[in-house]
């Protein structure tokens, strides 16, 4: 801050926000009607850059040192508000917590403003997604398994539909935003297992565009791995040991279709899904398909165990390493039970398919 602005702030106290800094980001703002909300986070990305408190009239002010657009999101107790801001910008931002809190203004920055238009699609998707994971736990209430597990499909059927929309929106958003961080933070808001084509596409076209930003520079990262997993590319190798200790690689199993299951003898939604997995396989094993377990398991008798009473009589491997094995990375497995299939060219053609969805998908492609 140069000294007259120094001057200004300490004698009669508006300075700060009337002299830019072309080397700083300046956001002051007021929270009206917050509750019990005293405090306003910062964060770019994940990573929390700094909090400031609400003055007795409910107005905050933070200043950072900038040389570059910064994409921040203000967090004001549950609600998160995103914005853009150059260097040289002082933005004034506002919302009111208790009549429309999903709502904000923004004044003194383009691109927030710009950004500030994608919020309602993506307000959208939020409560699209919320409303089907209510819906979907109250309809689950005294259903057997199998009726779950149809439900689940149903669910899931709907959502890839609802995000599909999303997506579609979000990238015509990215499309005419192409140049800035507002069109970033809508392709940023994808799911990837609805818009891994979409994603890569994206990151394809931003060349060098925001090198210098370590958000960017991250979401690149996350595809560039993502891509490496996207349907059409080359399934990373498996080698493990079957409980009697041979030596089993994926690509023995080349000229067939193949679901590799990963999976564990102490995940609950594994073995509940074993059943439909065999009553798969035993239906489409003689057409040149077969299924290889990936176990994630540490121990070998728990695992030799579940493998002999869920009658998984296919090729069953392990590296015995669990959340530590290196297929955990390869795959970027978060969560199991998770799965790919791979075509007789060992080629990813399928991913995550469970329940009817995986029984439709074999029957599309054997047939």
């Amino acid at each position: 801050m140069n000294k007259f602005c120094v001057f200004l702030f300490s004698i009669v106290g508006i300075g700060l926000w009337g002299c830019s800094n072309k080397e700083t980001i300046a956001i002051s703002g007021e929270i009206l009607n917050p509750g019990n909300v005293k405090v306003v986070a910062f964060y770019e990305g994940d990573r929390k850059l700094d909090s400031v408190f609400l003055s007795d009239q409910n107005k905050f002010k933070f200043e950072r040192a900038a040389t570059q657009p910064r994409l921040l999101t203000l967090e004001v107790g549950k609600n998160r508000y995103p914005v853009i801001i150059s260097p040289g910008e002082n933005l004034i931002f506002s919302s009111d917590l208790q009549n429309s809190p999903e709502t904000y203004q923004v004044d003194g920055s383009e691109l927030s403003t710009v950004l500030r238009g994608f919020a309602p699609i993506k307000q959208r998707k939020e409560f699209l997604e919320d409303s089907l994971q209510g819906d979907f736990v109250k309809r689950m209430v005294n259903k057997t398994e199998a009726e779950i597990e149809s439900l689940r499909a149903d669910y899931m059927a709907q959502y890839r539909n609802e995000m599909a929309s999303f997506t579609q929106q979000a990238t015509a958003f990215a499309k005419v935003n192409k140049d800035n961080l507002a069109g970033f933070y809508a392709m940023s808001s994808l799911d990837p297992d609805v818009a891994e084509n979409e994603l890569i596409a994206y990151v394809d076209g931003l060349g060098e565009n925001f090198s210098d930003n370590g958000t960017v520079t991250q979401f690149k990262e996350e595809v560039a791995k993502l891509r490496k997993l996207a349907i059409g590319q080359p399934a990373p190798e498996i080698v493990a040991y079957t409980p009697d200790n041979k030596t089993v690689k994926l690509s023995d199993f080349k000229g067939k279709y193949v679901l590799v299951d990963f999976w564990a003898s102490w995940c609950v939604p594994c073995r509940k899904e074993n059943p439909n997995i065999v009553r798969v396989y035993n239906s489409y094993k003689d057409k040149n398909f077969t299924v290889l377990g990936v176990s994630l398991d540490n121990n070998p008798g728990s695992w030799m165990r579940a493998v002999e009473d869920d009658k998984l009589t296919w090729t069953n491997i392990s590296d015995l390493k669990a959340w530590s094995s290196d297929l955990v990375i390869n795959y970027r497995i978060k969560a199991i039970p998770a799965s790919v299939i791979v075509d007789p060219a060992g080629n990813i053609v399928g991913k995550n398919l469970r329940g009817t969805d995986l029984e439709t998908f074999l029957k599309q492609t054997l047939n």
